[in-house]
Order: structure tokens, then C-alpha cells, then sequence
């Protein structure tokens, strides 16, 4: 399983998921056909993401990221990839 950032842009919109198939969620991400918030905001760049074993373990991490200040985020997200470099492109 899978938790994952992805932006709009460096300091734009996030969005914070979980999956437990990262390339087919990017893939749905950046294509922009599903109605909702990340098409809205045309949200489509991986970020960031961590791996875990269980989805118990998951979903209580992507609860816990919700709930940070969006600086801690933003720290979050620079501490692994401080270009905001796309992680589905590497």
C-alpha cells in the first residue's frame, strides 16, 4: 500500500491518497477524467510518496497527514524531493 502527495505545482494545490497500485492511480490522476477534486484543480504530480506493508498502516498515516498544517507538508514534501521533481517520471 501506498500513501502519495500529488500537486498541482511547486507550492500548489495537494492532494494525499492511498493505493495499493501507485502507477494505475498516477495514470488516473494525470489523466484527468475522473470528476472530483484532483480534475478540478488539475492536480497531477507525484510528489511524494511512503510504502507500507499493511493498509491498516496506510490509511491511518494518509489520516495523519490530512490533519498537518500545510507547512509540515510542504516540509514533508521537500525533505524527499526538494525540486518537486514529478516521482512518476524518475
Amino acid at each position: 500500500m501506498y500513501v502519495y502527495i500529488m500537486a498541482s505545482k511547486k507550492n500548489g494545490t495537494l492532494y494525499i491518497g492511498v493505493t495499493n497500485d501507485i502507477e494505475s492511480r498516477v495514470a488516473e490522476h494525470k489523466s484527468g477524467l475522473i470528476p472530483g477534486f484532483t480534475q478540478k484543480y488539475s492536480v497531477k504530480t507525484l510528489v511524494w510518496l511512503e510504502e507500507y506493508q499493511s493498509t491498516g498502516q496506510a490509511l491511518q498515516r494518509e489520516k495523519q497527514l490530512k490533519n498537518w498544517h500545510r507547512a509540515w507538508k510542504i516540509a514533508l514534501i521537500e525533505k524527499m524531493n526538494p525540486e518537486w521533481r514529478d516521482l512518476a517520471e524518475a
